[in-house]
């Protein structure tokens, strides 16, 4: 039959549109109201499809939220990702205070993974399991990307020291988070600052400055 091989193409591009729409929607509702302001109602008003249209992608609320702190932090580390492959000319101590001002940069971009995520955190609510488990793995994928990260930078200190050091990155990141949503705080001022306090940290240690070479 004419035109039949596109209807499953068009049928599919709808579908997609459609889910990118419901989590736009969602991902403003819960940034403005947190996750108990959220609902699928609201959802659907600000998407401007159906109720059942949202029920076609996801099963309940938890699993919208879980959703789009997947792919806000997806999108976050893809752009860090990008941004490694350009490469450069950098010691690794001054890579480090850059990597760290550009994830602040990229985070600008991306926030709802976080700002969810702290969320949901906070509230310590017993109801959105699939949301805080969503969040508690982006946590740990994290940790392990900065301890790579970390292990490159200060490559003489042992692993209880980097994971002190990953920690404090984390919990430094959460803070200045918050303060630049409160507070209006340059997030990018703030992320290369905490850099720099992480080498002091470092060099407190053991880690010997002066034998770090350009890369």
């Amino acid at each position: 039959m004419a035109g039949s091989p596109t209807q499953p193409r068009r049928t599919r591009a709808n579908g997609v549109a459609s889910r990118i729409a419901i989590l736009d929607a969602a991902a403003d509702i819960a940034g403005d109201r947190g996750y108990e302001g959220t609902s699928i109602n609201a959802v659907s008003e600000r998407s401007g499809l159906p109720a059942s249209s949202i029920y076609w992608h996801f099963k309940n609320k938890d699993e919208l939220i879980a959703a789009v702190i997947d792919r806000s932090y997806t999108d976050w580390i893809e752009s860090l990702r990008r941004l490694a492959e350009q490469g450069g000319d950098l010691s690794p101590v001054d890579a480090y205070a850059a990597g760290m001002r550009q994830s602040a940069e990229q985070l600008k971009q991306f926030p709802d993974f976080l700002r969810l995520g702290l969320m949901l955190t906070l509230e310590r609510r017993p109801s959105e399991p699939t949301a805080r488990q969503r969040f508690q793995a982006t946590r740990d994928a994290t940790l392990a990307r900065l301890r790579r990260y970390l292990h490159r930078v200060f490559d003489t200190l042992d692993e209880s020291e980097i994971d002190a050091l990953a920690v404090l990155t984390l919990a430094g990141s959460d803070g200045l988070f918050i303060a630049s949503e409160a507070e209006g705080i340059d997030i990018a001022d703030g992320f290369e600052t905490l850099a720099r306090a992480v080498m002091g940290a470092a060099i407190s240690y053991g880690w010997n400055h002066d034998n770090v070479h350009s890369s």
